[in-house]
């Protein structure tokens, strides 16, 4: 109730109404603040004024808003009269609970009588605080209006539920808390006082005492003050005029006010009201079913914005990583380019400077042997080898000729590393808006209300989340395989329903939907988690069986007057778990023999069951039984069937077996090994014998034990 209390307020002081009335634009207000914003009117505009100028206009005539503005066109916060040049403007104020609120244009007189009697100034003029529209008061003033009585029961109820523990009102001093109350005295006692004021004996032993909580509710639903006549405070209202929408008491429709107008019980128009009213709440509680279902969408939104965030940040960190990884690996090989470009200019300069240091010494030792050899005096020794000196000299200088004495490398590096086209690229890289002409579907909400298995049937529904604007084409149902495994699709289409058939007994499957347009697809919605029934329940398919077979008791039970063999075979399919069937035979004359067991679908409908390869039986005459399957008889058991005899069918997908039971003891060894696939139960019959199915039977006990032994 805690959500009601702004309802509870008055917009003009903020606190619990007092005395509310109701303005003829249905607001409230307590009667007290309604005397504290009246506003007096120029006296051209009063009731009498108008009612003398013939305008016809009713006691509570709303002021042309063209001629009263409230509010200065940029809501400064004060209010004037327009129209009127002598009108002073008036300071506006707000309410504590923010509603803008016009106070008297001067002060009231000084007066002992309350509110509600207290004289109100000639022409006065009420806004109402939240609509804002402005009516003229007559000479009735405030007492025109009628009283929300129900308000007022609403309030008091409100306060009584918030209020403390409820204590004894016998207590002289301390007020104990109150352990009971009595319905006929209204009082609540504790349990000293009860003793000693209430005793249970003489005629305060038909007293009803009950608990303080129970009295406080009898006490909110006592009968509260009828409201009275505004314009005959001692008539009751006891009809409802129609066209006025108001209550009216006799005297009223006695002076003729209403002698024109449609006029009702008031107990049939206030029944009739709270059915509508009634009607009115339900449609506004789907809507704020709807909106909390919205909030709760908005509440995950915040929740995946948060963890897409955290994704998508590591996902942009990994791509950045990636980047500077690539290109510290393209820096180290730009750096091994350029590392050899430097040994190699070193080793060119460095074989230069070895070559030209050993010409530089044989020349200068030359040099030196020619300066030694021009010192000698001797003519003809000198002669026999200048000639050889010169040569070696002249062949020397030519040595060091052109081109000798130049740098084979440059110092510089003729590398030039052009990165403006990547600096451009990694100026340029941003995000690609993936977001499309058109979004896709919100994701669509499973309403687990509608969503049942029965049998190993499954049927799902779902609906687009509330306020969705985006439409959806379609929707993708996805189911796993029952045992944990991959999710497949095994519904897509424009429906909000859906039935899955043939699931495995026994299983745990997780349903999971979509919504899809031409944009894409939705996020998945809620894994949903479905159980199949551990039992099958299922009854003869008329559908599927041959003519000759009649059906009885709801398809249960089966019989056939031909003398050929005529099968019929049951709606559920098993694939997998372990089942167990029973048929009780209520007629058996002339020692026929009926075939039990488990059929393909497609199974032969026209010979006995286990002549083609469709079909796994056992057959049974009054004094043994044969199994058979395509055409092959064997185990003869001895053992047979009479009126009343009970055929047990035992299909253990899990072991691959099919066994045979008469009167709860096992016929002959484990049937037939190896049967794997998809099995209906079958049974033919023939020349008037009739069966009774039996369903949703568990496994026999003793199978169970012997199964986990095993």
């Amino acid at each position: 109730m805690e959500e009601m209390e702004e309802e509870l307020k008055c917009p003009v002081c903020g606190s619990f109404y007092r005395e509310p009335i109701i303005l003829p634009c249905s607001h409230n207000l307590c009667q007290a603040c309604a005397r504290n914003i009246l506003v007096q009117t120029p006296e051209s505009e009063s009731p009498q004024s108008r009612r003398a100028s013939g305008s016809g206009v009713s006691d509570y005539d709303y002021l042309d808003l063209d001629k009263m503005s409230l509010y200065s066109e940029a809501d400064s916060g004060y209010g004037s009269y327009g129209g009127f040049a002598s009108a002073p403007t008036t300071p506006c104020q707000k309410s504590p609970n923010g509603v803008r609120v016009f106070p008297p244009a001067m002060p009231p007189p000084a007066t002992h009588l309350s509110p509600a009697l207290a004289p109100v100034p000639r022409n006065s003029c009420i806004t109402c605080p939240q609509c804002h529209r402005s009516l003229i008061l007559d000479d009735r003033g405030l007492r025109g209006f009628p009283k929300n009585r129900v308000l007022e029961g609403v309030i008091d109820r409100y306060q009584q539920s918030k209020a403390a523990a409820l204590k004894c009102q016998l207590c002289e001093k301390a007020p104990k808390e109150a352990t009971v109350m009595c319905e006929q005295c209204d009082v609540f006692y504790c349990d000293p006082c009860r003793l000693r004021c209430h005793p249970p004996r003489g005629p305060l032993a038909k007293h009803r005492l009950v608990p303080p909580a129970q009295g406080r509710v009898s006490r909110r639903l006592s009968p509260r003050k009828v409201s009275t006549c505004t314009d005959h405070e001692l008539e009751n209202h006891s009809m409802y005029c129609v066209q006025c929408k108001m209550p009216v008491c006799y005297q009223c429709l006695e002076e003729g006010k209403h002698s024109s107008h449609e006029v009702k019980a008031l107990g049939a128009m206030w029944k009739l009201h709270k059915s509508q009213l009634s009607q009115a709440l339900n449609g506004l509680s789907d809507r704020a079913k709807e909106a909390k279902e919205f909030l709760v969408q908005l509440r995950n939104m915040v929740q995946q914005i948060q963890e897409n965030s955290v994704e998508f940040e590591a996902c942009l960190v990994a791509q950045c990583d990636a980047l500077i990884d690539a290109l510290n690996r393209r820096k180290a090989q730009l750096l091994a380019r350029v590392n050899k470009e430097h040994e190699h200019k070193l080793k060119v300069v460095r074989d230069q400077i070895s070559h030209c240091t050993v010409k530089l010494r044989q020349t200068t030792g030359l040099m030196e042997y020619c300066l030694e050899v021009i010192k000698e005096n001797d003519p003809s020794g000198f002669l026999q080898i200048s000639d050889a000196l010169i040569r070696r000299v002249h062949l020397t200088e030519d040595q060091w000729g052109k081109g000798t004495l130049t740098p084979r490398m440059t110092t510089d590096f003729d590398l030039s590393l052009d990165n403006s086209p990547l600096l451009q690229s990694i100026h340029q890289l941003d995000f690609v808006q993936m977001k499309a002409s058109s979004p896709v579907p919100a994701t669509p909400i499973l309403q687990l209300e509608e969503c049942c298995t029965h049998n190993n049937s499954a049927t799902l529904s779902w609906k687009q989340p509330p306020l969705s604007t985006v439409p959806a084409e379609g929707y993708i149902l996805e189911l796993d395989d029952g045992n944990g495994g991959q999710f497949r699709e095994v519904y897509v289409g424009k429906e909000t329903m859906c039935t899955v058939d043939g699931l495995h007994f026994n299983s745990t499957y997780n349903a999971r939907i979509k919504a899809f347009n031409k944009t894409g697809v939705s996020q998945y919605s809620k894994t949903l988690v479905l159980q199949t029934s551990e039992v099958a329940w299922f009854a003869f398919d008329p559908g599927s069986a041959h003519a000759d077979i009649i059906f009885s008791n709801d398809n249960l039970t089966v019989t056939c007057s031909s003398y050929d063999d005529r099968v019929v075979l049951g709606k559920t399919g098993f694939s997998k778990g372990v089942h167990y069937w029973e048929l009780t035979v209520d007629r058996y004359d002339n020692h026929p023999d009926p075939a039990f067991g488990v059929a393909r679908m497609d199974v032969m409908k026209d010979v006995m069951l286990g002549k083609d390869d469709k079909a796994w039986a056992m057959y049974v005459d009054n004094h043994r039984s044969w199994f058979m399957h395509n055409n092959s008889h064997t185990n003869r058991t001895e053992g047979g069937i009479t009126k009343g005899a009970t055929i047990g069918v035992l299909l253990d997908l899990n072991r691959k077996t099919l066994t045979f039971f008469i009167n709860d003891e096992q016929q002959g060894p484990i049937a037939f090994e190896n049967v794997e696939g998809l099995f209906f139960p079958a049974v033919s019959l023939n020349r008037n014998v009739q069966v009774t199915l039996h369903t949703g039977l568990p496994v026999p006990d003793f199978y169970s034990s012997r199964a986990s032994i095993a």
